[in-house]
């Protein structure tokens, strides 16, 4: 046999056993498949979650006490519509709807304000952590039997970023917190079961240049934003001195970082919290833009007597409705005279619109 013959049969019989090992290795020339029971059943459509939007105006209504049909035809036609002797309705505000798993106004947000290095800050840094947990576990019961229809989700709201006096080394006029105070704050939030807000003062800072330090914390689904006009220094005066100001811009800013946060994180909407207690602290609050990953609340924060609040609460929350509403309670600064007391749950829920978010310093 020659060389060549020899070489040819070799290489045909190599070829044979390539074919073979294909046809038993991957073709399956004998089917025989083995399936379980699970698998001959039907697939399973999981739908995503909806928004219950027949709900949600319901309960938008009841905050703005109006008496109609939930239906959403209805809902449109009392935000949108008044007869030729009436004023147009503010209240509810008709807005994008938000999307699933949204917390307001399903439930009402009751939170206790501060920061741990202060006790003139407000409740957090004045007793001990479980006192404060006792304090607001009690009170949350309070909201619940005062308004059954509503639950109530207990909050820690911690100022992350606090103004000062001095212009520090950045000259910007603020402290920020460190992570070990923040993961403290997360830390009480958790053993309630509820939300933690970062409250921001930016101070002679801005809302861009803080905002993202905070990621961190703001890309988990438990952590929500509250943001201060008040100590918000734009035209270089240091904070304390003047009231400072936000413009629809910053506010804007704010929702759609956060709505991004929500995008990329797979998040449930998050709620952006604007204290408010005089018009110059709100600019062009007509340009403010709530989004389906955004709920905005506008928080009246001024202290004083019970005629001085519901007085402040007309003039820069009710007469200019951007979504949500909310209002802050002083557990000193609101007894000073000629006050008599706080306003009660009852006091509160009877202002228009109902606050769903109540805030203790």
């Amino acid at each position: 046999m020659s060389i060549l013959l020899r070489r040819g049969i070799l290489i045909g019989f190599g070829a044979l056993m390539l074919v073979l090992v294909y046809l038993f290795s991957f073709a399956n020339p004998f089917p025989m498949e083995y399936r379980s029971e699970a698998a001959n059943a039907p697939e399973r459509f999981i739908p995503l979650p909806t928004l219950d939007t027949a709900a949600y105006n319901a309960r938008l209504l009841a905050l703005a006490h109006v008496e109609v049909s939930t239906s959403t035809l209805a809902f449109f036609t009392a935000t949108t519509t008044a007869t030729a002797s009436s004023a147009p309705r503010l209240w509810p505000v008709k807005t994008v709807y938000p999307d699933a798993g949204a917390i307001l106004p399903f439930k009402r947000i009751v939170a206790y304000y501060g920061n741990f290095y202060s006790k003139g800050m407000g409740v957090l840094g004045e007793y001990p952590e479980d006192q404060v947990l006792a304090m607001l576990a009690s009170t949350t019961r309070i909201w619940e039997k005062a308004d059954p229809t509503t639950p109530v989700i207990p909050a820690i709201q911690y100022i992350a970023v606090v103004a000062q006096g001095s212009a520090g080394k950045e000259g910007k006029y603020i402290l920020r917190m460190p992570d070990d105070q923040i993961d403290h704050a997360l830390a009480m939030a958790n053993r309630m079961h509820g939300l933690l807000i970062l409250d921001v003062q930016v101070g002679q800072s801005t809302l861009e240049h803080e905002l993202p330090m905070l990621e961190k914390y703001l890309s988990m689904p438990q952590v929500e934003l509250a943001i201060d006009p008040e100590f918000s220094m734009k035209y270089g005066n240091p904070p304390g001195t003047v009231i400072g100001t936000f413009d629809a811009a910053d506010i804007n800013y704010a929702a759609q970082y956060l709505a991004s946060l929500v995008r990329t994180y797979h998040l449930p909407p998050k709620v952006l919290i604007v204290h408010r207690f005089t018009h110059s602290m709100v600019t062009d609050y007509k340009d403010i833009r709530p989004l389906p990953e955004v709920q905005i609340v506008m928080d009246m924060d001024g202290w004083g007597s019970q005629a001085k609040k519901r007085g402040t609460y007309r003039r820069v929350i009710y007469s200019e409705p951007v979504q949500f509403t909310g209002i802050k309670l002083f557990y000193k600064a609101d007894l000073k005279p000629p006050s008599t007391g706080m306003l009660t749950p009852a006091e509160v829920l009877s202002l228009m619109p109902t606050p769903i978010y109540i805030q203790y310093q």
